[in-house]
């Protein structure tokens, strides 16, 4: 089961890094003082990317829970 808990925490970690990068691209489109229809054409393509991440970051918490609940 250490290959169920170790592998779920490397997926959640990327899914951490996914959720992190979408913060820092909204970050850098509120910066570039955009109009507020662009921003929210930018924001809106990171939607699913942040689900995505989100999703990601689940799943990987879910196998770190069933490794340790089976070993």
């Amino acid at each position: 089961m250490q290959i169920l808990i170790w592998g779920g925490a490397a997926v959640t970690l990327a899914g951490i890094a996914g959720l992190m990068w979408c913060i820092l691209q909204v970050a850098a489109a509120k910066r570039e003082n955009l109009e507020e229809d662009a921003l929210r054409v930018r924001l809106a393509r990171l939607v699913p990317v942040n689900l995505g991440a989100l999703f990601v970051s689940a799943i990987g918490l879910m196998m770190v829970v069933i490794g340790i609940a089976l070993g």
